[in-house]
């Protein structure tokens, strides 16, 4: 996957294809907030469908998905952190660094608040590892 950061396996439904369960990437920068993408703007990138509320916001993940795009793909990065792959939910996220990430629950996400860079840390040195164990 060029367009996602190296290494990155994303969350997804394996029967649709369907990225972070069809909410729109780009409106956590925007609106600050979760919303769900509409199925008539959706965009398809190597086999994953991203959808989006608006054109512009489609157009804004086109020409940037690097950035938009879940950081570990959408795992937990509390439990990669800890040497495990967990789907982040995408009620449970947080922008840190300029970068979205996803949490299985309130309390991996509370954790990560309390010591973002400390969790990122560790996160970015287990990923080589866990990404490997992914879709075993």
């Amino acid at each position: 996957m060029l367009w996602a950061a190296a290494g990155d396996r994303i969350v997804l439904d394996p029967q649709t294809g369907l990225a972070i369960s069809g909410f729109d990437p780009v409106a956590y920068f925007i609106d600050a907030k979760p919303r769900v993408g509409r199925p008539e703007v959706e965009l398809r990138l190597d086999g994953t469908v991203w959808r989006f509320r608006n054109e512009g916001n489609r157009a804004a993940f086109a020409e940037h998905p690097e950035v938009y795009t879940p950081r570990f793909g959408g795992y937990d990065p509390v439990a990669i952190a800890r040497g495990n792959s967990v789907p982040g939910h995408p009620l449970f996220w947080a922008v840190s660094g300029e970068r979205l990430y996803l949490f299985y629950s309130a309390t991996e996400r509370a954790a990560f608040l309390a010591e973002p860079d400390r969790i990122i840390d560790a996160a970015e040195r287990k990923w080589p590892k866990v990404v490997r164990t992914i879709g075993r």
